[in-house]
Order: C-alpha cells, then sequence, then structure tokens
C-alpha cells in the first residue's frame, strides 16, 4: 500500500511529530509511506525521498490556514506523481481540512487523527472550529487516540470513529535511587503546573522535580519553594523517570496523557486529575490514583509514597504499559485502512 501522511513530523517537535514519527517507522515495515510536512525543514537522510514539505510564513494564524491551501494543491501534485491509495492526515483543523480539500479533487480515502487540543481547543474557535467539523464531515474515518475525544469527536459531526490509542516508545531504564515527585509537561495554563508548585509546600521533606518549558516558568520559579528543581527541556526523560518515585499530572484536559504510560514503563505510578482522557489510562488503585480536589491530590500522594503501595503500583504499571506498543497500534491502523480500500 502506498501512503501519504500529512501532519507535524522531524524535525519538528512536539506531540503529533513524535506519534507520526513511531507509526511511519512501523508501517514502512510493509507499506511505502510518505509525508507531507509544515516546511522549511531539512528532512532526515534515510528518508530524504519520501518526505515532502510546503513552505508557509512563520506567523501564528497565517501559517496554519496557508498550509491548508498550499498543502492541498501539493497532496493532488504528489498523487499524480506517487498515485497514493489512501491520505492519512494528523491533527484536526487546518493540516485535515487540506486532507478534506484534496478528498474533493481526488476522490481517495482520507483518515484524520484527532490528538487532543485540536478538539478540546482547536474546535472552540470561530475559524478554527469550521476547519474541525469541516474536517470531521468530510472524513472518511476518524482515528482518536482516546474514547474522551471519539465522543467529542462525534459531538462535533465526525461519524466513522475508530479509537487507536498511542504507543508507548521503548525506554531505557536506568538504575537509580528513587528519590523525586517528578511533572513532565509544558508549562502553560492547561498543564497547571502551579497546582504541582502548592504541592510541594505540603511535601517539605520530599524532593520536587519540574521537567519542561513554556511562558510560566520564570513567575512559578519565582514563587517556588526550596524542595523544587526546574530542569528544563529534557531529553533525557528515561533517566528522570528511572529516579523518580511519582508522577504528577494536574492538567485541566488531557487528550491521552501519553506521559503516564511513559513513567508506568519505568515503573513510577501517576497520580493524575479524574478530566478528559486520564482515567482511562490510571486504573485506579492499580497503576496509580486519580483527583478531583486539591486535598484529594495530597492524599493520593501519601498513599503512593508509601513504599508497599508505591512498589505495587508500579509493577502493574509496567504490565499496563506494555499493552501500548506501537506494532499493536500499527496493525490496527492498517486494518482500518484495508477496510477504506477495499
Amino acid at each position: 500500500m502506498r501512503i501519504l501522511m500529512v501532519g507535524h513530523y522531524p524535525p519538528h517537535g512536539g506531540g503529533v511529530a513524535r506519534h507520526l514519527d513511531n507509526l511511519v517507522r512501523e508501517l514502512r515495515k510493509r507499506h511505502e509511506v510518505h509525508v507531507l510536512t509544515y516546511g522549511p525543514v531539512k528532512p532526515r537522510d534515510f528518508e530524504r525521498n519520501l518526505v515532502h514539505q510546503v513552505r508557509v510564513p512563520p506567523v501564528y494564524g497565517l501559517r496554519g490556514t496557508s498550509f491548508a491551501f498550499l498543502g492541498a494543491r501539493k497532496i493532488v501534485r504528489l498523487h499524480r506523481r506517487f498515485r497514493f491509495d489512501i491520505i492519512h492526515t494528523h491533527f484536526v483543523g487546518t493540516t485535515s481540512f487540506a486532507g478534506v480539500l484534496a478528498k474533493e479533487r481526488l476522490n481517495l480515502p482520507l483518515v484524520v487523527t484527532a490528538h487532543g487540543s485540536d478538539l478540546e481547543h482547536t474546535a472552540k474557535l470561530t475559524l478554527g472550529g469550521l476547519y474541525v467539523r469541516k474536517s470531521l464531515e468530510g472524513a472518511d474515518a476518524v482515528i482518536t487516540v482516546s474514547h474522551y475525544l471519539a465522543k467529542l469527536a462525534q459531538r462535533l459531526g465526525a461519524k466513522n470513529v475508530r479509537v487507536i490509542p498511542n504507543g508507548v516508545e521503548e525506554m531505557e531504564e536506568i538504575p537509580a535511587e528513587r528519590r523525586y515527585i517528578t511533572f513532565i509537561g509544558a508549562l502553560r495554563e492547561y498543564k497547571s503546573p502551579e497546582t504541582f508548585i502548592e504541592l510541594a509546600r505540603h511535601f517539605p521533606g520530599e524532593e520536587f522535580l519540574v521537567v519542561g518549558d513554556g511562558p510560566l516558568r520564570k513567575g512559578l520559579e519565582e514563587k517556588a519553594p526550596g524542595n523544587i528543581r526546574f530542569l528544563g527541556y529534557r531529553r533525557d526523560v528515561n533517566r528522570i523517570l528511572s529516579e523518580s518515585r511519582l508522577l504528577v499530572l494536574p492538567s485541566r484536559r488531557e487528550g491521552f496523557g501519553l506521559v503516564i504510560l511513559e513513567a508506568n514503563s519505568l515503573g513510577v505510578p501517576a497520580v493524575g486529575r479524574r478530566v478528559s482522557a486520564i482515567p482511562e489510562l490510571i486504573r485506579k488503585g492499580k497503576n496509580g490514583l486519580t483527583f478531583e480536589s486539591f486535598d484529594g491530590l495530597v492524599e493520593a500522594v501519601r498513599t503512593l509514597l508509601e513504599p508497599k503501595v508505591n512498589r505495587k503500583a508500579g509493577a502493574i504499571g509496567r504490565r499496563v504499559a506494555r499493552f501500548y506498543t506501537w506494532d499493536r497500534v500499527a496493525r490496527e491502523v492498517e486494518a482500518l485502512y484495508e477496510s477504506l480500500t477495499g
């Protein structure tokens, strides 16, 4: 099968690019997979002839809309050259709308994957909401990475919805003393890092780590107690998790919550707010605990710091994470492609 993927892709960073990188790697074991992404970029040497780009102005708002229309034209030109069997776009909005416009001209099957903030945030914007609805209505199938997002997609007009969760990349565990209570994520409003800062005040004898960067960092550092260290953006997340006793995810919305499974894969239980897709990943009392109030968060952390409870939850977490492999994701995506291409 010859497949065209459309979306953010390395050297771009971010969750969508990581997802697409892993999915493409698995699918290429059995198929020819091309990628169309935002330019200008320099593709990696091993896939130089398989990665295509649309150059767009680096201006917020104009960038996405430009990609929607220029991307559609590029898809048509690429299809004339390569004769794709299916188009698969990632992130519902301007990226997926490029696929919808191209589909109108090519009549190829179109799959759209929703990743989270597209349906939770972009869909609420005036122009963004239009792109989201047109994409969901125009797609032959919509993949969501959680059941929570599937319900949102259906309410917004999607008809053929398939839930296929993210996979977990294999992470090397590094022998180390487990010392830290850890937050990993962008330092932005919806991630609620201030909740983690306040949590540290209630456990002055524990060491806390903040891993990630963003516009709130300076203000958070000014307010943080002395038992918190800010590490900024890090690539050695496996090392940090290998030294962690507990992961805390206080996000106010989370389309999937991959960091929970990454922590679990290294034996680290998680505490997460009971919102969005988080309860789908944290099996209460097994691989972690969920909370609704701040008092509930404090109690959950206190419970999971008990050595016996922590070890048991970490062991269950390892088993849970093993279900989320990229091979399994790719096989489910292939099955969906086959149902659409006949």
